[in-house]
């Protein structure tokens, strides 16, 4: 109810501000559009492309083109997309959009994203040779007031979504660039940043020790007293963060449609857009070996039951495991789409091997590949151990005769079984609606998801189920963070967005975040209460200002007495230069 009372209230204050706005904008007028203008080529296999980064402002426009009832080639469950790909997107789109009127915004979309990626269509159709490209300068200064969560593992986090960034009270800064360059079938992506973040206290031994229990990581999985230090309990005291990362960083051979690739890379494997069950940006990229299919396969017979579909796969190591040590993941995502407002896929990960636990090889990852039964105690603690293994189902459905309007999607989480399909009951949730517009206000829309991984059989694990596995017992995490949803183990919340478009690549929202893990799970429960007001403004077209206030009230009687709370502020300056050679 509170989440309720308090999105309406922003609702209403921010749809008179929006009102206000339109009051003084100029008319819209329908934009000019021509397709035939661009030339996308008949054939650009023989040419690699870049994956476009998950936090560019390219998906957010491109869901929202989707929402409006156009972009019916996009896979939202399977992302990120290459700029090549994006653009057979917008070529199968140009026709319906140039066709009908009153499609204001949907035109604006389709032309801001075709410009971003026209160069890659010229130089695919016409030079051919190899060429570089400085992309982005940029740097974020951060202010937080307070302490923040930075535990998605138990307590939960303040700044989700974040690629694992460190954050501590006081000032925050991290100051990168990218790049990327193709010739012929070859394509190099590159994002670098030093990060830094102030000293913190960090967990006390006492508080450790319970964590450590309630993950049973006091004792390692062969019944040995592990090292202290683990990078899922950020026990203190922590030292300043003064970290030169590399962000992504990949080289990619582009052969029959597909995108092989080894390096660092982004993976988003849901339509939501707050979190990904599965696997996410919550934390630092992996280095992985990827199979992409980046554009969509037909197979006769097949498709004309399962529409065409997307596939990807990739296998890497995960870090700031203890127990055991260095283990590996595979995961494997089909997505089908059999009608243009329908898309539906599933995706397995596959946590196996580590020092100490099983060698990574040929042998071990088949047979955690083709294993799919629950095995016994004894099973797990030896070499034949195939892993911990989760699974998910998503969809995302443009609604009969609201197509252009209202879009329903949901991801969904199971461990021990298959998939959610097959026992629902003992899944986790992420469902979410997205209104792409409003009667009379074009540029408003409105996103509410909901979030549970406190199931029938979490409730009687206490949080040793999803997100956990016995050998496993640092689950799906990467460097201390959760690859996949914010909302961790046994936990249930929401999310919601409101808002308002100054262009496609320019917005202002309010957004309200809840997140309550059980008190089965953490002694006492926590509860986390996120307001965040975000704007995103474009000095002509090479420099981009985002400003983010952020303030939160989170209750951790384990942790911390009583109500608690931090104000975060943050100002990221972005230089667009385009300097090609």
């Amino acid at each position: 109810m509170k989440f309720l009372a308090l999105f309406c209230f922003a609702v209403v204050v921010s749809a008179g501000l929006c009102l206000g706005a339109k009051a003084q904008a100029t008319s819209q007028t329908p934009l000019p559009i021509d397709a035939d203008s661009y030339s996308f080529g008949e054939d650009t296999d023989n040419q690699g492309s870049t994956y476009v980064p998950l936090d560019s402002w390219i998906y957010p426009a491109l869901d929202r083109l989707h929402a409006l009832g156009y972009l019916d080639s996009a896979y939202l469950g399977l992302r990120p997309w290459t700029r090549l790909s994006i653009a057979h997107m917008l070529e199968e789109s140009a026709d319906p959009i140039e066709s009908e009127a009153g499609n204001d915004e949907a035109r604006a979309i389709y032309l801001s994203v075709l410009r971003e990626v026209k160069p890659d269509l010229d130089r695919a159709t016409e030079i051919r040779h190899p060429h570089a490209t400085l992309e982005t300068v940029y740097t974020n200064l951060r202010g937080i007031g307070g302490t923040p969560l930075r535990d998605s593992y138990h307590l939960g986090q303040t700044i989700v979504d974040d690629y694992g960034r460190p954050y501590e009270n006081g000032f925050n800064n991290s100051i990168g660039f990218s790049g990327h360059a193709e010739g012929g079938r070859f394509s190099l992506y590159f994002r670098g940043e030093t990060q830094y973040a102030p000293s913190a206290t960090g967990y006390s031994t006492a508080l450790y020790d319970i964590f450590a229990g309630v993950d049973e990581t006091s004792l390692n999985f062969a019944g040995t007293a592990p090292v202290t230090q683990q990078d899922t309990i950020p026990e203190g005291p922590i030292a300043a963060a003064t970290n030169a990362r590399v962000m992504e960083a990949n080289l990619s051979y582009h052969l029959l449609h597909h995108e092989v690739s080894l390096g660092k890379n982004d993976h988003w494997f849901a339509p939501d857009k707050g979190a990904s069950m599965l696997w996410s940006n919550n934390a630092e990229d992996i280095y992985d070996f990827e199979i992409n299919r980046v554009d969509p396969l037909v197979i006769p017979g097949l498709s004309r039951i399962t529409g065409p579909f997307r596939y990807d796969f990739f296998v890497g190591s995960l870090k700031g495991h203890s127990y055991p040590n260095d283990p590996w993941v595979h995961m494997e995502k089909v997505s089908f789409k059999p009608t243009r407002d329908l898309e539906f896929g599933f995706d397995r990960l596959t946590i196996w091997g580590g020092k100490g636990h099983e060698p990574i090889t040929l042998h071990t990852f088949l047979h955690s590949f083709f294993s799919f039964q629950n095995v016994t105690p004894a099973e797990k603690l030896s070499a034949s151990d195939p892993g911990a293994r989760f699974g998910t189902f998503d969809f995302n459905y443009r609604l009969p005769f609201l197509n252009k309007w209202i879009t329903l999607y949901t991801d969904s989480l199971s461990h021990d079984d298959v998939s959610p399909v097959s026992a629902p009951r003992r899944a986790g949730y992420h469902p979410g609606i997205y209104l792409a517009r409003f009667p009379g206000l074009e540029h408003l829309d409105l996103r509410i998801e909901g979030a549970s991984t406190d199931t029938v059989s979490a409730s009687l694990e206490n949080g040793q189920f999803l997100y956990w596995e016995s050998v496993q017992r640092q689950g799906p995490t990467n460097k201390g963070f959760l690859v996949g949803d914010w909302i961790g183990r046994q936990g249930k919340g929401g999310q919601a967005w409101l808002t308002y478009h100054l262009s496609p690549q320019e917005e202002v929202h309010f957004m309200y975040r809840n997140a309550k893990a059980s008190n089965e799970f953490i002694p006492g429960g926590t509860t986390q209460n996120d307001f965040e007001w975000y704007v995103c403004k474009r000095v002509r077209k090479e420099v981009e200002i985002r400003g983010t206030l952020q303030y939160e009230r989170w209750k951790a009687p384990i942790y911390e007495s009583g109500s608690r709370t931090d104000t975060s502020g943050s100002v990221q300056l972005t230089w667009f230069p385009r300097i090609s050679r």
